[in-house]
């Protein structure tokens, strides 16, 4: 009884077609419905993302949060345009970016195929998700990762590789996935070019009018 406690977290709710999650009490809340105060240009200019109904709306380019984060709980409710236009990689094409540098796709695969580590829950041009568990277009979806920072010594060595583990609508579609480096299209990747323990959460622009809401992240701290 003398070791340390577990710090006490109230859970939050969860995400309806009427309303979004509420956040558990130790959350970081990135976007409320209100403003994107939080977030930024890569070059640090003011986000461009529109506000509309308690959701921003993906236009001109991506965004990034402002702060930093290591290890963290990232929560995002998302929704693919309506009526649906396109196909494969130009129908609802997003993406969740840990670090500013490991996407988790988002993408409309309701009854659209792509190619397999392209789809919506992938680490992106890496792992494809274990199932497609896309609602269709106009409905809300969540996505709640679990992400684990890379360990770099100080001779560049990587002592562990980044892991991510995505639930997508409730679906555990990745399992402590092992993330081979900075994601991209038809690319081999390594760890030479990350250096640092930390970085933003990057939400993409591509051509599409994807909407957010309930945006948070926990930051996660080892049990003692």
């Amino acid at each position: 009884m003398k070791r340390p406690a577990p710090p006490v977290v109230t859970p939050g709710g969860f995400c309806t077609p009427e309303a979004p999650a509420k956040p558990p009490s130790d959350a970081i809340v990135l976007f409320d419905g209100t403003d994107t105060s939080l977030w930024e240009t890569a070059n640090g200019e003011p986000a461009p993302w529109t506000v509309e109904g308690g959701t921003m709306v993906t236009t001109k380019t991506d965004i990034q949060t402002k702060q930093k984060f290591g290890d963290i709980q990232v929560h995002v409710e998302y929704a693919e345009p309506t009526p649906a236009i396109g196909s494969s990689q130009g129908r609802g094409n997003s993406g969740v970016f840990l670090m500013g540098l490991f996407e988790i796709q988002v993408l409309d695969n309701y009854n659209n195929p792509t190619y397999p580590d392209g789809q919506a829950a992938a680490v992106y041009a890496q792992t494809p998700p274990m199932a497609n568990a896309c609602r269709p277009p106009g409905e809300w979806q969540v996505y709640e990762i679990g992400f684990t920072v890379p360990r770099i010594d100080t001779k560049g060595k990587v002592v562990t590789p980044a892991y991510a583990t995505v639930f997508h609508n409730g679906v555990l579609v990745q399992n402590h996935t092992e993330i081979l480096g900075p994601t991209g299209p038809g690319r081999l990747t390594d760890y030479r070019d990350v250096h640092a323990s930390e970085g933003p959460l990057k939400l993409q622009y591509h051509n599409n009018a994807v909407r957010f809401r309930s945006v948070w992240v926990r930051p996660l701290v080892e049990p003692q």
